[in-house]
């Protein structure tokens, strides 16, 4: 809409501008307190690669994925359970990752490092060390994975993603059992890995599966959910693509 907007009133603004508009409705109007990360992803984005974002400085970085090359989807499963941002528990792992921050004397967690950990550790108490834990390790997997994209594709990416959806299982507490369920059994099937993505408590798991094996992989989550009593997921594929544009 802003993309739209821009171009129809001949406003000028930049893609970054237009994405600050975006988390501002979102934080503002909406009531959410969410970051910028979607917003930019939908601007920046480019055809088979991922944006590398510094959250702060709202600098970015396009890094190739190479799906088409290696043979790879990207598998989105649904879980149908709807999550709301504006209350409830991503509003307090917000404020407890912002107490944190302040007893460690940062300004953000972002400023820690995995080395900052132990001294965490005697700070707090185990829940606010397990939301601080997740934040720190979370930002390295980034780093970690760039590095793997780079150095050697899309397919080198799979124990972090199953790292990541552990944390935020275990340490940050937003997955929900469809989701785990998901992930596990999207990897027994041959995804090479998988992780719950969005702020949690519902919403979609994500899996990196060879192309050949994305039917086995859909079946297979959709009979565990049955299996479990769970509502139907709805399984596609997604192609990542360039961003918000003139469409014709």
């Amino acid at each position: 809409m802003a993309s739209a907007l821009d171009e129809l009133w001949e406003l000028g603004h930049d893609r970054v501008a237009l994405a600050r508009a975006g988390r501002l409705a979102e934080n503002e109007a909406v009531g959410a307190p969410t970051g910028i990360m979607d917003q930019l992803a939908a601007m920046l984005g480019r055809a088979d690669a991922a944006v590398f974002l510094d959250c702060r400085s709202l600098e970015s970085e396009v890094v190739d994925l190479g799906f088409r090359e290696q043979g790879l989807d990207m598998l989105v499963i649904d879980t149908g359970v709807t999550h709301a941002h504006a209350t409830g528990g991503y509003r307090e792992r917000r404020a407890a990752c912002e107490r944190g921050a302040a007893v460690m004397g940062v300004t953000a967690l972002r400023d820690l490092s995995l080395d900052d950990l132990a001294r965490a550790a005697e700070l707090f108490d185990d829940v606010t060390f397990r939301r601080v834990r997740h934040v720190v390790t979370e930002n390295q997997r980034v780093l970690d994975a760039v590095d793997a994209l780079r150095a050697h594709g899309a397919g080198a990416i799979g124990d972090l993603l199953l790292a990541s959806h552990a944390s935020m299982r275990d340490d940050f507490e937003i997955s929900i059992p469809e989701l785990d369920t998901a992930v596990e059994t999207a990897v027994a099937a041959g995804a090479i890995g998988a992780r719950m993505t969005g702020g949690g408590f519902g919403g979609a798991a994500i899996a990196l599966v060879p192309s050949e094996s994305a039917k086995d992989v859909t079946d297979a989550v959709t009979d565990a959910f049955a299996a479990s009593g769970f509502s139907a997921p709805r399984c596609f594929t997604v192609t990542p693509s360039d961003g918000a544009r003139r469409d014709g």
